[in-house]
């Protein structure tokens, strides 16, 4: 099955959190907060969305920081994802 994100809707894969933190401290299950960093799996057409024009600035394979508290998490099959706003998406790594 494919997620194909209407409007200025992007589809992201949540990155793997590290389990240990660069001085080799061991983090607990419990300590971990979500990160907020996630690859673009796919992106809407933009266009007119709620009476202005949407430029798509985020592309396919992209790194970005999302807002941490938005979005809509899905599951399918055993991949999970998440489906926010092109303006939750604060920054791309590059």
């Amino acid at each position: 099955m494919k997620l194909a994100p209407l409007g200025d809707r992007v589809v992201l894969k949540q990155l793997v959190a590290e389990e240990t933190t660069k001085s080799g401290i061991v983090l607990p299950g419990q300590s971990k907060e979500k990160p907020q960093q996630a690859e673009v799996i796919a992106v809407g057409p933009g266009g007119v969305v709620d009476g202005k024009e949407v430029k798509m600035e985020v592309k396919v394979g992209d790194q970005v920081i999302y807002s941490k508290y938005s979005g809509t998490e899905v599951k399918i099959e055993e991949d999970e994802y998440i489906i926010v706003k092109q303006n939750d998406i604060l920054a791309i790594l590059q």
